[in-house]
C-alpha cells in the first residue's frame, strides 16, 4: 500500500500503537512493524483503515473490531478477531484456538489452519478457513457462517442454534443437536458468495455438505435429557 504510515513496536508501546489506531483522526493504511506475538494487537479499531500486522500476533488481535481492515501476516494466537462486529480480519497463516468467538459480523478469513473452537458462540460473524478446524467447533454458535474447505474436529456445532456450517472435508464426529443439512440454492448462493469474498474460488460450492441445528434442545424435554 502507497503512503501507509508506520508504527513500530520496537520503538513504542502497545497502548500507544492502539491509541494511534483507536483515534478519530486515524485514516488511510498503517503497517505495524515488529509485533512478535505481541496480545491485543489493534483492537477495537471504529475506522475504516487498513492495518497491517506484519508478523506474528499473540492473543486477541483485531478484537472488538468495527469497520477496520486488518491483516496479519503470520499466525495469529488464541482469540483472534474475538468479539469482532464489522470489517475484516485476514490471518495470512494459522490461528490459535477460539478464531472470532462471539463475533457479531464482518468477516474472518484464515489462510491456514483453525484450532479448537473456531467460532465458539459466534453471533452473526461469517468465518471462512481454508485449511481444517479443531474439536468443538461452532460450539453454541448462534448465527453468522462457519466455511472449513478442509477437515472439522470432534463434535462439531455441539448445542448450535442458527448458524450455518459448511465443511468440504470430513468431520471427525457432529456435536449436540448438529446435524447435516440438505444444500438449497440460496445455501449454495451464500456459500459461493463467501468464498468469492475470501479468494477462496478453486473450491466448487457444491462441493461442500451443510450442517446446522437438529432444533432438539431449543427447549428442555426429558426425553432428549441425555443429549445436554
Amino acid at each position: 500500500m502507497s503512503n501507509m504510515q508506520e508504527i513500530d513496536l520496537a520503538q513504542c508501546s502497545l497502548r500507544e500503537a492502539n491509541s494511534q489506531l483507536q483515534s478519530e483522526d486515524a485514516t488511510g493504511a498503517w503497517a505495524i512493524r515488529n509485533p512478535r506475538g505481541r496480545h491485543a494487537l489493534a483492537v477495537g479499531l471504529n475506522s475504516p483503515i487498513d492495518v497491517l500486522i506484519d508478523g506474528q500476533a499473540g492473543y486477541y488481535a483485531g478484537g472488538m473490531n468495527q469497520h477496520a481492515n486488518i491483516t496479519i501476516e503470520g499466525n495469529a494466537g488464541p482469540g483472534v478477531a474475538e468479539n469482532m462486529m464489522s470489517g475484516r480480519t485476514h490471518v495470512r497463516g494459522n490461528a490459535s484456538m477460539a478464531a472470532g468467538a462471539t463475533g457479531h459480523g464482518g468477516l474472518l478469513v484464515i489462510d491456514g489452519d483453525a484450532g479448537a473452537r473456531c467460532g465458539i458462540s459466534m453471533k452473526g460473524i461469517d468465518i471462512v478457513v481454508r485449511g481444517s478446524v479443531g474439536h468443538m467447533s461452532a460450539f453454541m454458535a448462534q448465527s453468522g457462517t462457519l466455511v472449513v474447505c478442509g477437515d472439522a474436529g470432534e463434535a462439531l456445532g455441539d448445542s448450535l442454534y442458527e448458524a450455518r456450517i459448511f465443511v468440504r472435508g470430513e468431520v471427525k464426529s457432529l456435536g449436540a443437536d448438529c446435524e447435516e443439512k440438505e444444500m438449497t440454492a440460496e445455501d449454495i448462493a451464500l456459500l459461493q458468495s463467501l468464498l468469492e469474498s475470501a479468494g477462496m474460488t478453486e473450491y466448487p460450492a457444491d462441493s461442500f455438505r451443510l450442517y446446522g441445528s437438529a432444533r432438539r434442545l431449543y427447549h428442555f424435554h426429558v426425553d432428549n435429557a441425555a443429549a445436554y
